[in-house]
C-alpha cells in the first residue's frame, strides 16, 4: 500500500510542493500528471490511471493517464498541422529556440532533478548529472546550421546539382524510466532543430523531467504542436508504432520491447533506432593502477543502483589482479545507500518493488547455480525510510552459464570473473550477444592497442569506466544492443531524422538570349 505524502523526509517534501506549485504539467504531491497536445497542458479523460511511486517511501507523487486513443489522435493530429508551418521556419529560427532552451534548462535545473530524485530514486547529484548529459546534446544542436549544410556542385555546363536536408515529419520517443530528463534530450533537440515535430512518450514511472522541460520548450517560443507529451504503458506505445502519419521512432528501454518496437514500427514503414539490454564488461590487467581502477569501477557497477545500459556489470579479474576481490568488497560496503536528497548519498533505491524481487532473485540464483554471494545486498535496510526498494552493493562470483551471467540484472549488482589472460578475457566479453560497452584498465599501451582493436562492442574505455561519446560523437552500440541503422545523436541524430533531397537544375546563359530550341539529347559536355 502506497505511503501518506508524511512519510516524505522535510527536504523531499519541500521539493515536492515546490513542483506542484510551480509547474503546469506535473504533480509531486497526489495530483495528476497531465498530456501536453496543442501547446495545452490537458487533464486526460481516461479511466485508467497508473500511480509514480517514490522509490525511497512508496509515497505516491502523481497519476499517470493512459492517454486515451482520441487523445492520442489530437496529439498526431496537432503534430501533422505544426509540421506544415515548423519544417517551412528557417534553421536560424530554429537555432534561436535551442539556444534558448539551453539556457532555460540550466536555470532550471534543480527543479529537473529535483523531480527524478522524487520519481525515479536517483541521488540528486546523479539526477543533475542525468539532466547534463542532456543538456550537452542540446548545446550541440545549437550549431544546426551548419550541421544541415548541403553540397553543391557544377555537373556540366550551366547544371547544378545540390542537395538538401529536409525533415521526415511527425516523429516519436519512447524514453525509459532510467534517465527522465537525458534520453529525452538525446531526441527533442535534434528532432526539432531539423524541422521535424515530435510526440515523446516519457516512462510511465517517471514522466515528471519531461512536463517540465515540455514547459521549458514553451517558454523557449516553440509553437504550439510542435512537441506534444502524451503518456501510457503498452497500448500508447502500439498506438506510435501503428500510426501511419509517424515516420520514425527512437526508443531506449529494454531488450523485449526494443525488439517489439522495432518489428512493429517497421511494419509500417518508420525508420526506428532502438537502444536496448546490455552486459557491459570491464577487463581489470595486473598492471593497472589499483585505487583508480576499483573506485571507477565502484562508480560504473553501483552508480544509479545500477540502472544504467552503460553500467558495469561484469568485472574480469586478470592474474594478479584477482587479488583485489576482497579490496573490491571492502570498498563497496563503504558505499552510502539512502534517499537521494540525503547528505553523502551514493545511489538510492531501485525504480519499484517489482524490480527489488526480479534483482534478489537473480542475487539467489547465483548461489543456486554454483556460484558464490561474496557480497551481499539483499535484506538491506536504511534508517528512516523502511518502505524503500533497497538492495545494497552486491558482489557475485559466477560463470558465464549461469542465469545471473545471461540476463541483464539492472541492479547494484557487479559479477566477477577470472581470467589468466587478456586473451582469454576478449574471448569472454566477444561471446556475449551484447555489444553496449566495454572497458580496460591498464598502464600497458599494447595492452590497451590490442584490447580496442579486438573487442567486440561499440563503445571502448582505456582506463575509463562508463565510456559514452559525447554528443559531437555519435552513440554507437552495437550486437543485440542496438537495431536500427542510424543511431543516437551527433551526426546519426541528424542523418536520423532527415533524409536527402538532390535537385539538379539546368539554367543554360544562352536562352537568356537565344531563340532557338534544342531537340538533341544532352551530352554534358
Amino acid at each position: 500500500m502506497s505511503a501518506p505524502t508524511s512519510s516524505l523526509s522535510a527536504t523531499a517534501r519541500a521539493k515536492a510542493e515546490m513542483l506542484s506549485q510551480q509547474w503546469k504539467g506535473t504533480s509531486a504531491t497526489g495530483g495528476n500528471t497531465k498530456n501536453f497536445i496543442g501547446g495545452e497542458f490537458v487533464e486526460s479523460t481516461t479511466t485508467v490511471w497508473h500511480d509514480v511511486v517514490d522509490p525511497a517511501t512508496q509515497t505516491v507523487l502523481t497519476r499517470v493517464p493512459e492517454t486515451t486513443p482520441e487523445e492520442f489522435e489530437r496529439a498526431v493530429a496537432a503534430a501533422a498541422k505544426a509540421y506544415k508551418t515548423w519544417s517551412r521556419t528557417s534553421v536560424l529560427t530554429r537555432q534561436k529556440f535551442v539556444l534558448e532552451l539551453q539556457s532555460l534548462l540550466r536555470a532550471n535545473s534543480d527543479a529537473i532533478a529535483s523531480s527524478i530524485v522524487l520519481e525515479q530514486g536517483k541521488t540528486y547529484a546523479d539526477a543533475q548529472g542525468d539532466l547534463l548529459r542532456g543538456l550537452q546534446v542540446v548545446e550541440n544542436a545549437c550549431g544546426i546550421p551548419t550541421a544541415l549544410m548541403g553540397d553543391t556542385i557544377e555537373v556540366s555546363k550551366d547544371m547544378d546539382t545540390s542537395t538538401r536536408r529536409l525533415p521526415l515529419g511527425v516523429c516519436a520517443s519512447i524514453a525509459p524510466f532510467n534517465f527522465p530528463a537525458m534520453i529525452p534530450l538525446w531526441t527533442l533537440p535534434i528532432a526539432l532543430a531539423t524541422g521535424n515535430t515530435l510526440i515523446l512518450k516519457p516512462s510511465e514511472r517517471d514522466p515528471g523531467a519531461a512536463m517540465i522541460i515540455a514547459e521549458l520548450c514553451q517558454r523557449a517560443g516553440l509553437p504550439p504542436g510542435v512537441l506534444s507529451i502524451i503518456h501510457g504503458t503498452v497500448p500508447t506505445v502500439n498506438a506510435i508504432c501503428d500510426h501511419p502519419t509517424i515516420k520514425a521512432v527512437s526508443f531506449v528501454g529494454s531488450d523485449r520491447a526494443g525488439r517489439h518496437i522495432y518489428e512493429r514500427a517497421r511494419k509500417t514503414g518508420k525508420r526506428v533506432q532502438a537502444n536496448m539490454a546490455a552486459k557491459n564488461h570491464a577487463v581489470l590487467m595486473p598492471d593497472a593502477n589499483i585505487n583508480h581502477s576499483l573506485n571507477a569501477l565502484l562508480g560504473a557497477a553501483f552508480g544509479a543502483a545500477g540502472q544504467r545500459c552503460m553500467a558495469i556489470s561484469v568485472a574480469i579479474l586478470v592474474g594478479g589482479a584477482q587479488s583485489w576481490l576482497t579490496e573490491l568488497c571492502d570498498r563497496a560496503k563503504k558505499l552510502k545507500v539512502t534517499q537521494g536528497f540525503e547528505d553523502g548519498a551514493d545511489f538510492g533505491p531501485v525504480i519499484s518493488t517489482h524490480s527489488k524481487t526480479r534483482i534478489e532473485g537473480l542475487i539467489a540464483s547465483c548461489k543456486e547455480e554454483g556460484g558464490s554471494i561474496v557480497l551481499d545486498g539483499r535484506g538491506f535496510q536504511v534508517a528512516d525510510y523502511p518502505n524503500g526498494n533497497w538492495v545494497g552493493p552486491t558482489v557475485l562470483e559466477a560463470s558465464t552459464t549461469m542465469r545471473c551471467y545471461r540476463e541483464e540484472i539492472f541492479g547494484p549488482v557487479l559479477l566477477v570473473l577470472r581470467a589468466e589472460t587478456l586473451d582469454e578475457a576478449l574471448n569472454i566479453v566477444n561471446a556475449n550477444p551484447f555489444g553496449n560497452g566495454a572497458a580496460i584498465f591498464t598502464q600497458s599501451g599494447a595492452i590497451a592497442r590490442k584490447f580496442e582493436r579486438e573487442v567486440e562492442v561499440g563503445q571502448i574505455g582505456i582506463n575509463v569506466p562508463i565510456p559514452v561519446p559525447l554528443p559531437m560523437f555519435s552513440w554507437s552500440g552495437n550486437k543485440a544492443s542496438f537495431l536500427g541503422d542510424v543511431p543516437f545523436y551527433g551526426k546519426g541524430g541528424i542523418d536520423f531524422y532527415t533524409q536527402n533531397k538532390t535537385t539538379t537544375a539546368l539554367w543554360r546563359a544562352e536562352d537568356a538570349i537565344g531563340t532557338q530550341a534544342s531537340v538533341n539529347m544532352p551530352t554534358h559536355r
